[in-house]
């Protein structure tokens, strides 16, 4: 006898969005029930954060109901939601950085106010920092500003589950494991599963399908603002999940070469273990534990050969920021001027920047990497995250630096761009351009020539060939040494 299932924790039916003749959601219907966890899939502006927006009462849908525990929710917003005991976590993290966690955990959770309200916060945070990620290191009485982007990422995941006399009974994830490295990753998803076992209902959205098929109960495929597939996630593998979404499965590995016997054109002297070194036409990753030391080398390596703040028309190196809130968009410009910020060189002339050049640039590089915008006057922000992130990596590749540094830059695109930008990287450094790349996700360290391995601030290994695998930068992240 097959038990009834009980009444969702909250369904959309019907919703409809529309932002100007951009169709966001068409007629989406989605619930979700206690002990499941929706693995949410599909490419960059398929409808995702949209429905995620509905669900979390941030935005109300031209056309459709909301409905909890089988009760309309009518008028529907964040308090009804955050009543209801949903919580998310965003793609862009929300923390306020001039704050101390303990405060930020007070803006979370409202009725922490009253007498000792810091000492029962803490307790709290700390005890959600604790369940999820042990051992994780964090003052919880410090300021979020001093945090690197994985251990704020850490906070606002725990702050999420966090339990301050209302539980939380949804929890959206949106690619929370962006910028978390293997090790970490590993202990939010076996606490996401521990979460729906005991009742608790997840929506997880992520780029990495293999995070997706382990960890959902169930998938939702969404393309062009609709539902186009659903079903148990034992009912998908890889290549039909893709297939699913719309893209043909595309294993791509670069062809790896020796390394390289010209003259390095990047070096680099660290305080302690290896030097560091890339040569031209090289793609070097920098791999290892998040937080070691990989964003300062690439960061010290800018400032060595960019010291200048303004354009100029032969820069040595340029940038991929990997968390763009922070270090990438210009939250005011347009998704053309964020694209074209680091090319004024070349498209100006007396001093003025030439409007025809400057659209045919962006035209040129929409086209290439598949900018998904009617207008590419619109603003950046009307972008998705991972969209975002494409014109970021458009900027840094329309220049004529010689050197791209690339901060994970990766985080929030979906598997079919990533694949198409991989085949850009090589074919970039076959002409001769060097890559120095950062990256969480062990699969970009598979196309690197060569892999330096960080710990604790230094190199304590460096990769090339065959050498490089997960199990060798796994070693050498824990060990200091490789196979």
């Amino acid at each position: 006898m097959t038990l009834p299932m009980p009444p969702a924790v909250l369904e959309v039916v019907n919703a409809a969005v529309r932002f100007g003749e951009v169709r966001a959601l068409d007629g989406v219907s989605l619930s979700i029930h206690p002990g499941e966890c929706i693995g949410l899939v599909g490419h960059n502006g398929a409808g995702k954060s949209t429905i995620v927006s509905v669900i979390n009462g941030g935005l109300s849908p031209q056309q459709g109901e909301v409905f909890s525990d089988g009760t309309r929710l009518a008028p529907y917003g964040i308090g009804v939601a955050r009543s209801r005991g949903v919580r998310c976590v965003f793609q862009e993290l929300s923390l306020c950085p001039n704050l101390s966690i303990i405060e930020n955990t007070r803006i979370m959770h409202r009725n922490l106010g009253g007498f000792g309200w810091r000492k029962r916060a803490a307790a709290i945070i700390l005890a959600s920092i604790d369940a999820i990620f042990p051992d994780h290191g964090i003052d919880v009485g410090g300021p979020v500003g001093t945090l690197s982007i994985a251990q704020r990422q850490m906070v606002e995941i725990a702050m999420a589950f966090s339990d301050a006399g209302q539980p939380p009974r949804l929890v959206i994830l949106d690619e929370p494991t962006s910028s978390l490295d293997a090790g970490l990753a590993a202990q939010l998803l076996a606490h996401v599963r521990r979460f729906v076992a005991n009742g608790g209902a997840v929506i997880l959205i992520s780029h990495m399908l293999t995070e997706i098929l382990e960890t959902a109960s169930r998938i939702v495929v969404m393309k062009d603002g609709k539902i186009v597939a659903e079903r148990g996630a034992g009912g998908f593998d890889h290549a039909s999940l893709v297939e699913a979404m719309g893209s043909a499965t595309t294993h791509q590995t670069a062809a790896r070469r020796a390394p390289a016997a010209n003259q390095p054109v990047l070096e680099l002297t660290l305080p302690k273990g290896q030097p560091f070194r890339a040569c031209q036409g090289e793609v070097v990753g920098l791999a290892g534990l998040g937080g070691h030391g990989q964003t300062r080398l690439l960061l010290a390596l800018f400032d060595r050969h960019s010291p200048k703040w303004w354009p100029i028309r032969n820069p040595a190196v340029t940038f991929v920021a990997g968390d763009r809130r922070e270090n990438g968009i210009f939250d005011l410009w347009s998704i053309l001027k964020n694209m074209t910020a680091a090319s004024l060189g070349d498209l100006s002339r007396r001093g003025f920047v030439q409007d025809k050049a400057e659209i045919d640039r962006g035209d040129e590089w929409k086209a290439r990497i598949d900018i998904r915008t009617p207008d590419m006057n619109n603003p950046i922000l009307s972008l998705s995250g991972g969209n975002q992130q494409k014109v970021l990596f458009a900027r840094a590749l329309s220049t004529r630096a010689p050197v791209v540094l690339m901060d994970d830059p990766m985080r929030g695109v979906d598997v079919g761009t990533k694949h198409e930008v991989y085949g850009m990287i090589r074919a970039e450094a076959e002409a001769g351009r060097t890559f120095v790349w950062y990256s969480t996700e062990m699969e970009e360290m598979q196309l690197c020539d060569r892999v330096y391995v960080f710990r604790e601030g230094a190199i304590v290994a460096e990769l090339t060939g065959d050498a490089i695998s997960e199990h060798n930068i796994l070693r050498a992240s824990f060990e200091g040494e490789a196979a």
